[in-house]
């Protein structure tokens, strides 16, 4: 008999709960109908007959998984089901992820490429990928960039919030060598909202390293906010770094498919 009883849980645990699997069938066609949806349309997208539908939409409203307009009797996902998708997404590793995304960068255009983050002190190198090529350049890990002059530096300056970049970009102008036309508020807002245009910075032959040249973009996470950017880098002369060529094409990709996993659904 216990024999027994072991071989019907292990069929259990195989098995599953059916009536789970259905109400998650009635969930996922509600979340992939990208609007609200009347009772009939979620029966139709589910394959299965609306009565039958209408009675695990009754337990789903209960949970919080569901909720139905009263003034239009359409049902959306509701406060739980968003909750628990905002959790998921916060809990993603976001440099996991990003580490991933510049690796298959790397392979496609075979330049540098890395990863930064902002900390306190401005965006930070926390990862790079050498490309399979002789004449390369090595980016070390820790490598802290400047704001106004570096292709990150500029990404997240583009997308912070001026009071995350204020004393930062005053201590700059106070100290660094900046082009003429990075020496005024004016000149330095007119730079970011070309990036912000561009959807990337591109800056050729950063002084801190000459004949370096290097291109950004912006990973945006599900509050809409930046949260990493990912850059190729490479000898000036050696990469082309075109808006419309393809290491700008391929980076702008990267950024936008990670940028998804990680939640962003609209512009910033």
């Amino acid at each position: 008999m216990k024999g027994d009883a072991s071989s019907a849980r292990d069929g259990d645990s195989k098995n599953g709960v059916q009536s789970l699997e259905i109400g998650m069938t009635i969930l996922q066609a509600i979340s992939s109908g990208h609007r609200s949806m009347m009772l009939k349309d979620i029966a139709a997208a589910a394959d299965m007959p609306a009565s039958k539908v209408h009675r695990y939409v009754v337990s789903l409203v209960r949970s919080g998984l569901v909720e139905q307009d009263p003034m239009t009797s359409r049902y959306d996902l509701g406060p739980f089901a968003l909750s628990l998708g905002l959790v998921a997404v916060d809990r993603l590793d976001r440099v996991k992820l990003g580490l991933t995304t510049i690796a298959d960068l790397r392979d496609e255009i075979n330049q540098t490429t890395a990863l930064a983050i902002w900390s306190d002190n401005g965006p930070v190198i926390i990862r790079s990928m050498r490309p399979y090529r002789p004449i390369t350049v090595n980016v070390v890990t820790g490598t802290a960039l400047h704001l106004l002059t570096s292709a990150s530096g500029r990404v997240f300056a583009a997308w912070l919030p001026d009071g995350t970049t204020r004393a930062l970009m005053g201590r700059e102008l106070a100290t660094l060598a900046l082009p003429e036309e990075l020496k005024s508020s004016p000149g330095i807002q007119a730079m970011l909202g070309q990036v912000r245009q561009d959807g990337v910075s591109i800056v050729s032959d950063y002084h801190l390293v000459p004949g370096v040249s290097a291109a950004a973009a912006p990973i945006f996470n599900f509050k809409n906010e930046i949260t990493l950017s990912v850059l190729a880098i490479g000898v000036k002369g050696m990469i082309d770094l075109s808006l419309d060529g393809p290491v700008v094409t391929a980076l702008r990709r990267s950024a936008q498919t990670l940028s998804l996993r990680l939640g962003h659904t609209g512009k910033p």
